[in-house]
């Protein structure tokens, strides 16, 4: 019997917002599984995203489940759309799933904020210095897989480029832009990317000086991707081992809190370029 595959972030959520659907209206998976026809188990699979759902269903459980959020439920209905299959399933197999699911969780957002406080942001950085992010990985992993993961990080970068690209802004420590991945050339080269970029409409760029002194989260970079309504906003943790990721509410109102932390407390959009142009003058 074929070995069911490993459902992605995006199908997980949507499993777990049916479960909260059903949680909040007082709700059994036997009233669940007794209004779409299933057994138990197949309600339980469908709410951890193992088993796939129908935009019908869904209309189904939220109509029974007295949820009267039509924003909601409509962004719950799109989640439920898997006809097309982004670009990121090209890498299926042969890149970890977690860096799959950054990729859609970025396609289908409604805007991306992002702190950094050692690199420049993966969607602003230039294949010679993504190269060298991904050569400093231990255990050290194979040329031809950092060549991969180079190009799955360029492609990410279309989310920027498309006919509606999704409005990001990127909080950057100040010590990021000191940070010689790549050597001197290539980190001079990618500030000069950097500042280019931020002259783009949909592309905000501020960066924390040192003189700001201690922040919030420090040590680790963080993805903060608003969904199509608030209730499916997603924070994505950048670490070590990998990436996680959270959608708890209390969770989402810390790093929401981190966000207007580091607008308050980052230089403006000119006053930043100006220090990176700096930067870069002296390389």
């Amino acid at each position: 019997m074929p070995t069911r595959p490993a459902p992605t972030e995006r199908q997980k959520r949507l499993g777990a917002e049916l479960r909260k659907m059903r949680l909040a209206a007082g709700q059994t998976t036997e009233y669940a599984a007794g209004l779409l026809g299933l057994d138990r188990t197949k309600v339980s699979n469908m709410e951890s995203g193992i088993r796939a759902t129908t935009p019908e269903r869904i209309r189904i459980l939220a109509g029974n489940y007295d949820c009267a959020d039509e924003a909601y439920i409509e962004a719950l209905v799109a989640m439920a759309d898997l006809r097309k299959r982004g670009w990121w399933a090209h890498f299926k197999g042969v890149l970890p799933q977690g860096l799959l699911d950054v990729a859609e969780l970025e396609w289908f957002a409604s805007r991306l904020r992002s702190y950094q406080t050692v690199h420049i942001p993966g969607l602003l950085q230039l294949g010679e210095y993504a190269r060298a992010v991904f050569g400093a990985v231990l255990p050290a992993l194979p040329q031809s897989e950092v060549e991969v993961r180079v190009l799955q990080r360029m492609q990410r970068q279309q989310v920027l480029d498309r006919d509606n690209p999704v409005d990001y802004i990127a909080y950057i420590h100040e010590w990021a832009l000191h940070m010689r991945f790549g050597g001197r050339r290539a980190t001079r080269e990618q500030l000069l990317h950097l500042c280019e970029s931020s002259e783009r409409d949909n592309i905000e760029v501020r960066v924390l000086t040192v003189d700001a002194g201690a922040f919030p989260g420090a040590g680790h970079a963080v993805l903060y991707a608003d969904g199509a309504v608030p209730q499916l906003d997603t924070v994505q943790l950048d670490s070590a081992h990998g990436g996680e990721f959270t959608h708890a509410e209390a969770q989402l109102a810390k790093y929401r809190t981190h966000m207007e932390w580091w607008r308050a407390h980052t230089l403006g959009p000119q006053e930043s370029r100006d220090l990176i142009h700096g930067i870069a003058h002296e390389l």
